[in-house]
């Protein structure tokens, strides 16, 4: 058996961050070899991750990039259980980590993210694990990727939120500071749809059965259902796609008014939008 000394131990936390008693276990169990035992402590944060698979992460922070050009914006969300964790340096480290790799790879997916090797010949999914050994907590990342004429985000003040949209025919307008704007609406307002165009056939089919039950329920006749179910979607359209809601720094614009009148014709061609805990 392997003398186990402080230097050891000092050297394995170093390596791996993680807490000296951990450390000390891991290296007995490994009899000293240093990768057997960042083994050991990797399989440790797996077991947690399995074991908490099913906690709520309702803290967490978030953080956003846009390329030089304007043309494309990552959006990577790291959460947790607890706010205090949240707010740990190691923390903050990989979801840095995390927005860097992703400005690196140009990564597509989720997946490709967390596959793609760090300095360290280590994955990103390898150092999320390492880290959920160490602190003992569930962490799940959320990635976002966003490319247009003008890639405009924003993070609200509690670093839980965060938007990335996509603006077309901006023409040689400064887009700043509507695109900002534009964004903390997506933020606030929730849309599930630049327009209606955009709203997915099961919402559509659901609004309108919600609009002909309420009527129904309010004794209105048979016959008029329809219509008064396509007159309560159309609210839902106004209510919930974001062109057709009313800008909230002025409610006399809609949005889709509000981008035509910064640079005729400017628009919106996506938008993503990420909450941790909501």
């Amino acid at each position: 058996m392997a003398a186990i000394t402080a230097a050891d131990v000092n050297k394995l936390r170093t390596m791996t961050g993680a807490g000296m008693m951990d450390c000390k276990k891991a290296l007995t169990e490994a009899n000293g070899d240093f990768e057997a035992a960042r083994d050991i402590l990797r399989k440790q944060g797996q077991k947690i991750a399995d074991k908490r698979a099913e906690n709520e992460t309702s803290e967490g922070f978030v953080a956003v990039s846009v390329s030089e050009d304007g043309t494309n914006g990552k959006l990577v969300a790291l959460a947790c259980e607890t706010e205090s964790v949240a707010k740990v340096a190691d923390f903050r480290n990989l979801v840095q980590r995390a927005l860097d790799t992703a400005v690196r790879t140009n990564a597509a997916t989720k997946e490709e993210l967390l596959a793609a090797k760090q300095d360290d010949g280590l994955s990103l999914q390898e150092h999320i694990t390492d880290l959920m050994g160490k602190i003992g907590e569930k962490l799940d990342l959320t990635y976002a990727t966003l490319t247009a004429e003008k890639v405009a985000s924003y993070i609200h003040s509690d670093s839980k939120k965060g938007v990335l949209v996509g603006l077309k025919n901006v023409g040689g307008a400064d887009t700043a500071a509507v695109g900002r704007d534009v964004a903390m609406q997506i933020v606030a307002m929730k849309p599930v749809a630049v327009d209606k165009d955009g709203v997915d056939a099961s919402i559509t089919e659901r609004e309108i059965e919600i609009g002909k039950e309420q009527a129904r329920a309010e004794g209105k006749p048979e016959a008029m259902l329809e219509k008064i179910a396509q007159g309560k979607l159309n609210k839902f359209y106004k209510e919930n796609t974001l062109l057709n809601q009313e800008f909230v720094k002025d409610n006399s614009l809609t949005i889709a008014q509000l981008l035509d009148k910064t640079s005729k014709g400017m628009t919106v061609s996506d938008f993503k939008r990420v909450a941790i805990g909501a």
